[in-house]
């Protein structure tokens, strides 16, 4: 007996901020599995920032998203019929299979999970790819030393929280970046950095700078850059010699109108030669070899309530352009989803 499912596709490409018109929800019969198949109920879908950037038709380091195809993203389920030797009727599984209630795979792609211990939305985010963002971009270009100054922008978001709970851990020094009191409350009495600065209070690099100073009076050794334009460039300022900066996202441009000069424009190139400094972009998907290592510390972290985590979750699909343009605009607390059963 067959059944329907609804999903979300590209309408068009926005230019600019996204708006809800550029996505469509669309209602699909559901089609029989081939053999080596398995389909999916989705019970959770993951909103992150990357998305943005593949709603344009531009170079990137990854295909442009498709028009009038389901928008990529990551999901978590459950099986729900399979003829693939590989996955039973009632595996725990996340993969790709992007904004929609359901999907069919050939397995290609997809990873058991256990949710005994650790919720099965957490795999989405702190067990997920954001986490592995944080362990990476922490462990593999950071690299912090006992007595330095970790800073983090975005610092309650999904991966700044990880980056800085890790330095913690660890004995470093972390100042978060935030907006607002709530958020920066959340990042020093719960997450238990050091000190946040609300980047809110700052009207231009100068001040933000100045805020940041006080912060890490002994300026900084390490940035993990979630943000860019004026938090780059304070950061950079106050940057102490051979220093490594991690840029993972560059949010304030990912709405830029075709043609803008990026807001992440470096506005103090000299700093290179001044600090020595190291800055290296990332993509977490380059380095699925260290994803087992990584993935599995985080998870263990969880498990012994040693990594703690927040998550934003939309009540339906329908809701996920909106939830989408709020991520965007920064509305969200921790990792963004949307439930979808």
């Amino acid at each position: 007996m067959t059944h329907t499912y609804r999903r979300i596709v590209l309408a068009s490409r926005p230019s600019g901020w996204v708006t809800a018109e550029n996505f469509r929800l669309e209602t699909l019969e559901a089609v029989p599995l081939k053999e080596g198949e398995l389909r999916v109920r989705n019970h959770y879908l993951s909103l992150d920032p990357y998305m943005r950037g593949r709603m344009n038709d531009t170079k990137s380091y990854a295909q442009p998203q498709a028009i009038g195809a389901t928008m990529v993203g990551g999901t978590v389920g459950l099986v729900v019929e399979s003829k693939n030797p590989h996955f039973v009727v009632g595996d725990a599984v996340r993969g790709m299979l992007g904004w929609a209630e359901e999907g069919v795979s050939d397995g290609t792609g997809l990873t058991k999970i256990d949710t005994r211990q650790i919720p099965i939305s957490a795999f989405l985010g702190v067990v997920g790819m954001p986490g592995m963002t944080a362990w990476y971009g922490y462990n593999k270009i950071l690299e912090p030393r006992a007595g330095e100054t970790v800073v983090v922008s975005a610092a309650s978001g999904a991966v700044g929280s990880v980056v800085g709970q890790l330095a913690k851990l660890a004995g470093v020094r972390v100042v978060g970046i935030a907006g607002g009191p709530e958020k920066c409350r959340y990042v020093t009495e719960e997450l238990g950095f050091d000190a946040c600065v609300d980047y809110r209070k700052a009207s231009d690099v100068k001040s933000l700078a100045a805020l940041l100073a006080e912060a890490a009076p002994k300026g900084i050794d390490c940035h993990f850059e979630n943000v860019g334009g004026d938090v780059l460039n304070a950061v950079l300022s106050l940057l102490n010699p051979f220093a490594r900066v991690a840029i993972c996202g560059l949010i304030t441009d990912y709405n830029n109108p075709a043609g803008e000069m990026a807001k992440s424009a470096i506005v103090n190139p000299a700093m290179f030669l001044v600090a020595r400094f190291k800055m290296q972009g990332f993509i977490v998907s380059d380095h699925l070899d260290l994803w087992p290592l990584g993935l599995g510390e985080l998870a263990g972290l969880v498990a012994e309530g040693k990594l703690r985590y927040r998550e934003s979750i939309a009540p339906d699909l329908a809701h996920a352009p909106e939830a989408f343009i709020g991520l965007l605009q920064g509305k969200n607390f921790g990792k963004q989803l949307v439930k979808l059963i």
